[in-house]
């Protein structure tokens, strides 16, 4: 279950998408190849961030019973010309006040389709807030701006990923890469966080698949660091040599892990 609000995650969509504009304003090459999203250009990157903001605001607004194909959401590939920093910075403001004033309108609890089975506006509210999280870290690196993210964003975006990566695991086994075998266990711990935030988590692999829970304990292998560059490496944007970031025990578990969620 999400740790946080509704209205904190409509108040964070809102947050980055002012962020990414920024970036796209900032002078950064919009040619420029992502080093973390290699098949595309910062502007791809953009575009294919504000396509999704368009399609869930599409979904939320006429309560989709089933998915919306993409190419029929208005505006939802981006301005006709490339190039223009301008144009794609208001198609992007456009496409993050659509998407927030139709989930907050919504509420949390609205049914409406979704690929999980979360059906409601509070699953897509999160996944938003997330998603635009790591793709603006992906536009700061391909920028080379500097990046930050609030403390309950980012254990929020670390729970929802093992959450997807669980639920792959168990509904999705011809996508997902088997994260099967002999019992190991992987141990987040983020160095910098206030005690009550508990960004600490355990991450269980076996022959049953994956399964994970916040907490301290001794583990094959342990991820230390701040709390920033621990999502991120866990996302795979950050290497796991990134400063700040500590490897202690069977390294080959954690990158055994990594390898195989590939598919967010």
């Amino acid at each position: 279950m999400p740790l946080l609000t509704h209205d904190r995650y409509c108040d964070e969509i809102a947050h980055q998408v002012e962020q990414l504009r920024a970036v796209v304003t900032s002078g950064a090459d919009l040619s420029a190849t992502v080093p973390t999203c290699p098949d595309w250009s910062l502007e791809d990157l953009v575009r294919h961030m504000g396509g999704a903001l368009r399609w869930v605001d599409a979904l939320v607004r006429t309560r989709a019973k089933e998915n919306v194909p993409p190419e029929q959401v208005p505006l939802g590939a981006g301005p006709q010309e490339r190039g223009d920093a301008a144009a794609l910075d208001k198609w992007l403001a456009d496409a993050g006040e659509l998407v927030v004033g139709a989930l907050r309108e919504a509420g949390p609890d609205t049914e409406v389709w979704a690929w999980t089975g979360m059906l409601h506006t509070g699953f897509w509210a999160r996944r938003m807030a997330c998603e635009i999280t790591v793709h603006r870290a992906d536009a700061a690196l391909a920028a080379g701006l500097p990046y930050e993210v609030a403390p309950d964003i980012a254990a929020d975006a670390l729970d929802e990923w093992l959450q997807l990566v669980e639920w792959a695991q168990r509904n999705l086994p011809d996508k997902a890469r088997d994260l099967r075998g002999p019992q190991r266990s992987i141990h987040l711990h983020a160095t910098d966080t206030d005690p009550g935030l508990n960004a600490e988590w355990i991450v269980e692999l076996g022959e049953e698949g994956v399964g994970w829970r916040r907490g301290h304990e001794k583990a094959t292998v342990a991820l230390r660091g701040p709390l920033t560059p621990l999502l991120l490496a866990f996302y795979r944007r950050l290497p796991l040599d990134a400063p700040g970031l500590e490897v202690l025990g069977e390294r080959e578990v954690l990158e055994f892990w990594l390898e195989r969620t590939s598919f967010g």
